[in-house]
């Protein structure tokens, strides 16, 4: 039986003409599409009896779909960051490397065509997103990437297209890595490649695959945000495909977490937002007469997927590998001797980022720490540490850099930093924190959420400041000394430690501020590993996380919101707006 409905939302004619002879009748092709994925590949959350919506419930959909329409007439894509995000993928990229790779596996279980090359899989690294795409490869499913561009020989990283045939009709499915990779990721883990914008190279390439392959349909599928469809953002590339491209009948993006399907021209744009919340699912149907194709529909919709459908015969096949990943989440490593809250972070110094903190500015030779909440709202209770209560405190496989930086461009990246995070406000009844009331699919906020992304609202340890919430940008920002109580200095170098997503240009603080991160390497002084990595050996180390351990302000300093009076009460109004008592 068929799960949701389909939507009709707009139908046209044929605006391209098809190079292949077609026998005249009717033709009906569903497309299905997941997105931002993330690993989560298992119905479970490893820990009490909880569920999640993961790809064993998603296959059940799949199936329904492939039960009412033919298997043979239904494409299934993926458009990438499956292999980032849950503790099932970080034990089959860096842990368990000796056994075939579980990705490749469950996308032949469930019999996907094509998967999209996503950010979060770079940021995997060479060893792993080059194991993981020689595997699909022996299971006839490409990593597509086709502005992913060699700087040897100029030619796509990763296959540019894969054609099938379905539905009695031959398909051409376009893949796009994000164009904006070199703003988040250091360049050791794409190393020898480059990104090119997509909207600059998408239609030569349809044109190319039209001309040699002669399909009658046309899939695009870029990992990247829907966008306005203006040109002017490099991350969110969709809606300047779906726009501008000819030739093509489905754009499959993602990145952004937003579900949406639009139908206009003819074509259909599907988004089916991220987690496997959703399955993007999208119809076209042909009618030949003539040898001519008189007419082109399109219908698109998005199927909410629930938790509990898991598919119980999927779940038996891997259930070796779930055990195997549920051990690894709940090995002991150590003991927390202080809840840790990570929404504590968006009003003032919070033990959550003190724990960052001291983590980083202790790696020599650094004097500064960088650092933000990761974690949107996460909670870690005292008592017994478990593997899986790291991914709450550092969710992503960011390293750690240290690079140098004057006292002038630490105050300026204050100020920038703080000028996301927060208003200026002239006395109560004001927002202090910059939250706007409206449904955020990102965060899953509903009602309020924060206007910007809360991974940028970056802090300094290592400084004893204040942040005025009743100035402007610019005058907020007061630094008195360091945590030692010796001068700061404007025209000072510090060596500062901070995410590699930062140092490459992640949330653009850098660059607004006059870093030019393209020449990033001229500062870095050091590089240590992934940060989660740097909190499980100091666990290792000390066996427990105390209090003292990371509330030290000698080696923080202190931080404040002021006038404190009503900086404090306007933000814990705030703070009850977005996350209620």
């Amino acid at each position: 039986m068929k799960t949701g409905h389909f939507l009709l939302i707009g139908a046209a004619l044929l605006s391209f003409a098809c190079t292949r002879s077609l026998k005249d009748g009717e033709y009906t092709l569903t497309v299905l599409s997941t997105n931002d994925v993330h690993a989560t590949w298992f119905d479970s959350t490893y820990i009490g009896n909880g569920v999640k919506k993961s790809l064993m419930a998603v296959n059940t959909y799949v199936d329904s779909v492939r039960q009412a329409d033919g298997a043979g007439n239904v494409v299934l894509v993926d458009v990438g960051d499956c292999l980032q995000g849950d503790n099932a993928a970080y034990y089959f990229n860096y842990v368990d490397t000796l056994s075939p790779h579980l990705f490749p596996r469950l996308l032949h279980y469930m019999d996907y065509d094509a998967v999209v090359w996503g950010n979060h899989d770079v940021e995997t690294g060479h060893k792993v997103y080059d194991r993981v795409q020689k595997e699909l490869t022996q299971y006839g499913i490409p990593f597509l990437a086709g502005n992913a561009i060699r700087n040897d020989n100029g030619k796509p990283y990763f296959p540019a297209y894969k054609v099938v045939n379905k539905a009695g009709l031959k398909i051409a499915i376009l893949g796009y890595e994000n164009a904006n990779i070199k703003a988040w990721l250091a360049e050791e883990v794409w190393s020898g490649m480059h990104f090119d914008r997509i909207a600059s190279r998408v239609q030569q390439d349809v044109d190319a695959v039209r001309a040699k392959e002669h399909p009658d349909v046309v899939i695009v599928g870029v990992h990247s945000g829907t966008g306005e469809g203006d040109g002017n953002n490099q991350e969110s590339e969709g809606m300047d495909v779906f726009k501008l491209v000819k030739g093509v009948d489905f754009v499959l993006c993602s990145h952004d977490h937003r579900p949406l399907v639009l139908v206009e021209d003819g074509k259909a744009l599907m988004n089916s937002g991220s987690h496997s919340r959703y399955l993007a699912h999208g119809k076209l149907h042909l009618k030949v007469e003539g040898g001519e194709v008189v007419s082109r529909d399109v219908e698109a919709d998005l199927i909410p997927v629930k938790a509990e459908r898991a598919d119980s015969a999927m779940r038996a096949t891997f259930h070796p590998e779930y055990e195997a990943v549920k051990a690894f989440t709940l090995r002991e490593v150590g003991q927390l001797n202080v809840a840790l809250r990570t929404r504590d972070a968006y009003k003032g110094m919070s033990e959550y980022i003190n724990l960052i903190h001291t983590i980083c500015i202790q790696q020599a030779p650094a004097q500064l720490s960088i650092a933000a909440p990761l974690t949107f709202n996460g909670n870690v209770d005292t008592g017994t540490l478990v593997f899986n209560d790291l991914f709450t405190l550092y969710p992503f496989e960011n390293q750690l850099y240290v690079i140098t930086m004057t006292g002038d461009e630490v105050q300026r990246y204050l100020e920038a930093s703080y000028d996301r995070w927060i208003n200026t406000v002239s006395g109560p009844g004001e927002h202090a924190l910059r939250i706007i009331s409206k449904d955020n699919t990102r965060t899953q906020q509903k009602g309020w959420s924060f206007h910007g992304l809360s991974y940028n609202f970056d802090s300094v340890a290592g400084l004893n400041y204040t942040v005025d919430v009743t100035k402007p940008r610019g005058e907020r920002v007061k630094i008195t000394t360091l945590a030692d109580g010796t001068p700061f200095g404007q025209d000072q170098t510090y060596n500062v430690a901070l995410t590699s997503y930062r140092a490459s240009g992640g949330g653009n603080l850098l660059d607004e501020i006059g870093i030019d991160t393209d020449l990033i390497d001229q500062r870095v002084v050091a590089r240590y590993p992934e940060i989660r990595n740097l909190i499980y050996q100091r666990l290792e180390k000390d066996s427990s996380i105390d209090l003292e351990e990371i509330s030290n302000p000698a080696l923080l300093g202190t931080w404040k919101f002021v006038p404190e009076k009503l900086a404090n009460k306007l933000i814990e109004d705030d703070m009850k707006l977005l996350f209620g008592n």
